[in-house]
């Protein structure tokens, strides 16, 4: 098999992780059954998750809420939360989220609310000071990504929230790319929603959570998009998967604990790609000072990106983008919002790691491209 190079879109699983979640595997468990100890078992599983996922961003256990995946995720705290709006119909979001962020936005718009979409500067992340300027006393959300998943630039979190001090608007922050990579930022208590997903930082696909902060004691006024049980405080209806939680929550705790270590592998990796990639004269995409250890997104001069990871297959495996839309063959929506030119749009390749990567032959990788032009 080819070196898996392609982490932003689903990231190997921890050996720590997989255990535990054998283990669950192979006992019946269900949260939700309080008459005997198998129940009373799962229960605390869940619970001990809460608490694992919740300290990564220094939030309530009780303000987790186990859904799907970042995608359910930004669809309970987008729409969900536009079911209680009234008067408040202005929403506010970037050119550059992901499509599970944009498609429920979308959905808002057509139901008539006004979408404001920030444009991205060219290097890949979202001035403030326009977020100030969009801002109206009738804007009830502002959603904004963490890391972008395509370039694996940090957006500034922590300026976006200083903006929103003293407007009533709820700040979603869409993280299933950075959390418990970059830390500190989601530790600002003006976030209210965070998303998160399992499968992004080494725990298992089909899980994740919605954290949902709370303003004094009012948590954000969501409704739930199913109905049918009442599980997870009535906003997220059916049977919890008791493995996968507990595989998330252990991944979150390792998260948090190896971050710098993580962080420092990721970083040396980065550097012996970029010193093999030098000689080819790449365009790196997206603003260095702000792109996370474990991404590199470039595009060469005459290179076609499609062509690229064509013939890169069977060395690495790589991709030019999303993993969600690399079916639909169209331009990256967030390099064409960053201004690049058409030739760097359709050359980009995204190259992806991780502290479990080990080594990789960086210098075969550009030769092949080298060949490739």
């Amino acid at each position: 098999m080819p070196t898996y190079l392609d982490c932003n879109a689903t990231s190997p699983l921890e050996p720590a992780v997989r255990a535990l979640m054998l283990e669950w595997f192979s006992r019946p468990a269900n949260a939700g059954s309080r008459t005997h100890d198998y129940g009373a078992a799962a229960k605390r599983a869940v619970v001990a998750a809460r608490r694992q996922v919740a300290e990564v961003v220094q939030a309530e256990p009780d303000e987790v809420v186990f859904v799907s995946g970042a995608t359910e995720a930004n669809n309970l705290a987008i729409r969900g939360l536009a079911v209680e709006a009234s008067e408040r119909r202005h929403v506010i979001t970037t050119r550059i989220e992901h499509k599970a962020v944009l498609e429920p936005v979308e959905h808002l718009g057509a139901s008539g609310f006004d979408v404001t979409y920030l444009d991205s500067t060219s290097g890949g992340w979202v001035d403030p000071a326009a977020l100030e300027g969009a801002l109206r006393p009738d804007t009830l959300l502002v959603s904004v990504m963490h890391v972008n998943n395509e370039t694996g630039v940090a957006q500034p979190i922590d300026r976006i929230a200083e903006v929103l001090e003293g407007h009533d608007a709820y700040l979603h922050v869409d993280a299933a790319q950075g959390f418990g990579k970059r830390v500190a930022d989601l530790r600002n208590p003006r976030i209210d929603l965070t998303s998160i997903s399992g499968h992004k930082i080494y725990g298992p696909q089909g899980v994740g959570a919605l954290i949902t902060r709370r303003r004094g004691y009012d948590r954000p006024p969501l409704r739930p998009l199913a109905l049918g049980g009442g599980q997870e405080y009535g906003l997220r209806p059916g049977t919890l998967p008791v493995a996968a939680i507990a595989g998330l929550g252990l991944a979150a705790e390792l998260a948090l604990r190896e971050s710098e270590k993580r962080t420092a592998v990721c970083r040396e990796q980065k550097e012996r790609l970029l010193k093999a990639l030098a000689p080819l004269g790449i365009r790196l995409h997206g603003d260095q000072e702000r792109v996370l250890p474990h991404v590199v997104n470039f595009s060469v001069e005459g290179l076609d990106g499609e062509a690229a990871i064509v013939g890169l297959k069977g060395l690495v495996a790589i991709s030019n983008g999303s993993a969600c839309t690399s079916q639909s063959y169209t331009p990256s929506h967030v390099l064409t919002a960053m201004g690049l030119p058409e030739e760097a749009v359709e050359g980009a390749l995204r190259v992806s790691w991780c502290h479990m990567t080990g080594e990789v032959d960086w210098d075969a990788v550009a030769e092949r491209i080298r060949e490739l032009r």
